[in-house]
């Protein structure tokens, strides 16, 4: 593990940008890809360990655990990017501050979700679209899920500013050896302990200390200039906090929607599918669910990569290699979006036959439904790139507005629209047509946002 400890010293304001990007992305791909592997195992020991009831009640809870996600995330990459910002201007002290501050943040808002689970789990269940039939093994695995919840918040912030620090690899090792960890005790705990679904959950819970804990053990040591500070608890200094873990919270908005989405796209989709397809159809839905972050995670790798990047070379006003960023980054996740569709079209009897038994109901519909949703992956890769872009730029309103396109404003009508016109394949084609329209929009108002950025760079008005 330790080993990836050599620094890739990385000059994010002279390096070849092509050559930045590539030391950035292959680590980064490779560490998402297996968290990818990581929930594709979890569901596959779920699905035949414990029971298609068991999967449907997972994705009953994914959004609980997509919501701590998403404030991982935008932290994660509020800090990163105003970091990027300040490490430009040489301000190594100011981005030490932002990322204690962060921390900070967290340890606060995390303790708050996790006593309201423990005193409103039934209704925050039901809230998310939780059957009866569901509510024990539901119940069991949000409650053992809690404890690493925090730990979650460490790893998802430091994935951001490990790769700030020049350790992309590092960062890289900190995932694999996270997903290997909980790959082998899903296994330990489902099927020679037999715990069933709340052996799943302890197991990822346990994961999550462990890759929470190697972030805090890479900052206390071995960071180069990303470090804890003491912070100054004044009536002025906190003051200063609030403003900044706003402004924090407001470039990372976006990333938040996209787990919020996510949220929303299962827990719609759940109403949706067990309204036409009953219960088999949401075991069904949620082999979907469960594949959607590889689209997520490959998408994801392409725009975090650019991230600090982007974000550097804008602070030291660096059009032209910002502009090269993108190209290359575009480029990137169009051929990663390609690949996943083709997996998803070809593959679909062989990626459900990992989830579900071949003789259900469920099975049947997922290997209809997935070449359907693997549609999305290509115009969904352009959309993140794009909305990660914007994010680099400290565009926090356009990001968020093209967030919430994708994710809510699009996508919840063509849940209910398409199924009317279409029958049961608008359940699955919903989420292409949302990702399409989004790239519309956000295609037709490129040029003129693109120019108002470009025009306060020049005249050194960094938002």
């Amino acid at each position: 593990m330790f080993g990836l400890m050599n620094k890739d010293r990385l000059d994010f304001g002279n390096e070849r940008i092509g050559r930045l990007f590539r030391m950035m992305f292959f680590p980064t791909l490779i560490a998402m890809f297996s968290n990818s592997l990581l929930n594709i195992c979890d569901g596959m020991f779920v699905g035949h360990g414990v029971g298609p009831e068991a999967l449907a009640a997972i994705n009953i809870v994914a959004p609980m655990f997509l919501l701590t996600t998403g404030i991982g995330l935008m932290f994660g990459i509020g800090a990163s990017v105003i970091a990027s910002i300040r490490l430009s201007e040489g301000n190594v002290r100011n981005a030490r501050t932002i990322m204690t501050q962060a921390y900070l943040a967290g340890a606060v808002i995390f303790g708050a979700i996790i006593l309201l689970t423990l005193l409103y789990t039934r209704p925050l269940l039901y809230l998310v679209g939780c059957s009866p039939a569901l509510e024990d093994p539901a119940t069991d695995y949000l409650l053992w899920l809690l404890p690493g919840f925090f730990f979650f918040y460490l790893q998802c912030v430091g994935m951001m500013l490990v790769r700030l620090d020049g350790s992309p690899k590092f960062a890289m090792g900190i995932q694999i050896a996270t997903a290997v960890c909980n790959i082998f005790l899903d296994w330990l705990m489902v099927f020679p302990l037999q715990w069933g679904i709340a052996g799943a959950s302890i197991a990822t819970s346990i994961s999550c200390v462990v890759g929470g804990s190697l972030v805090l053990v890479y900052f206390l040591r071995y960071s180069d200039k990303l470090k804890f500070i003491r912070l100054d608890l004044s009536r002025k200094s906190l003051s200063g906090l609030l403003r900044n873990v706003s402004h924090m919270a407001r470039i990372g908005f976006a990333t938040f929607i996209a787990e919020l989405a996510l949220g929303i796209m299962i827990v719609t989709g759940n109403y949706m599918f067990i309204s036409m397809l009953g219960e088999d159809g949401v075991a069904a839905y949620s082999v979907g669910c469960y594949l959607f972050p590889l689209i997520f995670s490959v998408s994801n790798a392409v725009a975090q990569s650019a991230q600090p990047i982007v974000s550097f070379n804008y602070g030291a006003g660096r059009m032209d290699r910002v502009t090269q960023a993108l190209r290359i980054s575009l480029m990137t996740g169009a051929i990663c979006g390609a690949v996943v569709s083709l997996l998803m079209w070809v593959g679909s009897p062989l990626l459900t036959a990992i989830f579900l038994p071949s003789d259900t109901p469920s099975f049947s519909y997922a290997v209809h439904g997935l070449p359907l949703l693997g549609l999305s992956a290509v115009f969904f890769a352009l959309n993140i790139v794009m909305i990660g872009y914007y994010q680099s730029l400290e565009k926090a309103a356009g990001s968020t507005i093209y967030m919430i396109l994708r994710g809510i404003i699009f996508l919840v009508p063509s849940f209910i629209i398409l199924p009317g016109l279409i029958g049961t394949d608008g359940l699955w084609l919903a989420i292409p047509a949302a990702e399409v329209l989004t790239l519309l929009v956000i295609a037709a108002t490129y040029p003129r946002l693109n120019a108002v950025t470009f025009h306060r760079s020049q005249h050194g008005t960094v938002e």
